[in-house]
């Protein structure tokens, strides 16, 4: 099983770029999507971008991923 993180790009330099969720930063390839910007959500998993994700739906993710951490 694969788990993808999302996470909003904060800044990009070339294809690297920092991602950030709840206020924890990661530094991800974007080598897969080149058009990606600051601002723009995206999936990640180990450590690369896989795909562009719409805000309410990064939202909901992160709510999901929130809940389940709450209870631990």
């Amino acid at each position: 099983m694969c788990v993808g993180i999302p996470l909003r790009l904060l800044k990009i330099s070339g294809k690297e770029a920092i991602g950030e969720i709840n206020g924890v930063k990661k530094k991800i390839r974007i080598d897969f999507l080149p058009s990606s910007k600051v601002g723009d959500y995206v999936m990640t998993h180990a450590g690369f971008a896989l795909d562009l994700i719409k805000e309410e739906e990064a939202k909901q993710i992160i709510e999901a991923i929130n809940l389940v951490n709450s209870r631990n």
